[in-house]
């Protein structure tokens, strides 16, 4: 637990970094050595604790480069804009310590479950199961109906105060739009080597969320202001209840759907909670990136149920499937003990990189930051992955440039999913010439 921690701690500060590309590498390199193989079947608890806390100090930490770095993953984007505005009033530190304590009480939402999950999962399971397309289908249609416009000028002319009003919705549509078409080429064209398809969305995911957002940061010329370690947190008991209800609402939803992220599940629990402060927003999806990522790795140790949602528990499946109740509360005990270890690192990491950011212009910062995501995506996957990133950040740029959802790009996702789960994936691929 505390290797894994501490690895994880490391590995989240790095920007667009996902744990759960350097997870699979772990993966294969212990099915590539054939004397591992049995140890880990004897004793699996090892690899089991390791990954458990691999992920959980993940999702606590890496809203650390979200908010100073301005390189958010798929599950903390809707988190920039509200860190983006506390880094710059000089209370950075302050946003990451209340996504944070979000992570606990995400731990403590966890907690709370485990003598529920056993009962009620399977319910849901079953209820659920045959339905997953069209629910999938729903929430796109609300992504989409849900996006508003963002202008409000009084400006002459009716075309000119129409295409004011469509701007910002167009640019929603048509950054759904082509990230779906991009998300159905990698889907039944990867362009990715075979030997590298494990990483076949690593380039799609840095160009849409983080280069796009780099980018901005090169470009803008507003200095970071001095940040402020606060020594305490405008935070009460009420608060708190209300962003872990909200966002143990939206990770939850997320966690038990394919596809859906923490982020998206946020939003619709954000929408369907009606909050509205600025702190139960970071907090709230604080829990709910916790609950996504942690609580869809849990479900695979659910007895009865053993759910394998996300790509941490696709991956630990193909060498260990727990099956005893045993199992199930040594991972609730790793996923607490990693929580407040993470806790921790967290206060310590983020006054490192806030002496980072304030000694060395942000501008600097970034273009390392860049330059270290190309260089990933060349590692990972090549020159055809450095195409597929840099067509993703010319998608990735529409909701900068245009004020839209961020969210809009998750259609490389949802799109070729929920055709595939409605049954029509191969016959739009077919007349798209895919296949």
């Amino acid at each position: 637990i505390a290797a894994g921690t501490l690895i994880a701690s490391v590995l989240a500060c790095v920007p667009a970094l996902h744990i759960y590309n350097v997870a699979s590498i772990v993966v294969i390199f212990i099915a590539t050595i054939t004397e591992a193989l049995p140890f880990i079947r004897e004793n699996p608890m090892f690899l089991m604790s390791f990954m458990l806390s691999l992920v959980t100090g993940y999702a606590i930490i890496n809203s650390i480069p979200s908010i100073f770095l301005g390189a958010p993953d798929e599950a903390s984007a809707f988190m920039v804009l509200p860190g983006q505005k506390y880094l710059m009033l000089g209370k950075g530190y302050d946003a990451v310590v209340i996504s944070a304590i979000g992570g606990l009480c995400g731990a403590a939402f966890l907690l709370f479950m485990v003598p529920l999950a056993p009962m009620v999962l399977p319910v849901i399971q079953r209820l659920f199961a045959p339905h997953m397309g069209w629910v999938l289908a729903l929430i796109l249609a609300y992504m989409i109906l849900s996006e508003f416009p963002k202008g409000g000028d009084v400006i002459a002319g009716p075309w000119i105060r129409l295409f004011d009003a469509w701007k910002s919705v167009g640019a929603g549509l048509l950054c759904m739009f082509l990230s779906g078409v991009l998300g159905m080429i990698l889907v039944y064209r990867p362009i990715v080597p075979v030997e590298m398809s494990f990483q076949n969305l690593l380039p799609a995911f840095v160009g849409l969320f983080a280069i796009p957002w780099v980018l901005q940061n090169i470009l803008s010329v507003t200095p970071i202001p001095q940040q402020h370690i606060s020594e305490s947190l405008d935070l009460d008991a009420d608060l708190i209840s209300r962003a872990t209800g909200a966002g143990a609402l939206g990770g939850g939803f997320a966690a038990l759907f394919p596809i859906v992220t923490g982020g998206i599940g946020g939003l619709l629990a954000g929408h369907a909670t009606a909050q509205r402060d600025e702190r139960i927003f970071i907090m709230s999806q604080g829990v709910s990136k916790f609950v996504y990522y942690v609580g869809a790795f849990f479900l695979f140790f659910v007895p009865s149920v053993n759910l394998t949602r996300g790509g941490m528990a696709w991956m630990l499946s193909t060498v260990f499937t727990p099956r005893t109740h045993y199992e199930y509360y040594i991972a609730i005990g790793a996923i607490l003990i990693s929580s407040a270890f993470s806790f921790v690192l967290v206060l310590s990491l983020s006054r490192l990189v806030i002496k980072l950011i304030t000694r060395v212009p942000y501008q600097r910062v970034s273009m390392a930051t860049l330059f270290f995501l190309i260089l990933l995506i060349f590692i990972f996957t090549g020159a055809p992955g450095l195409l597929v990133g840099f067509a993703a950040t010319g998608i990735g740029l529409i909701p900068v440039v245009f004020h839209s959802r961020r969210s809009n790009c998750m259609g490389v996702l949802l799109i070729p999913i929920t055709l595939n789960m409605l049954g029509c994936g191969p016959a739009v691929a077919g007349w798209m010439g895919l296949i």
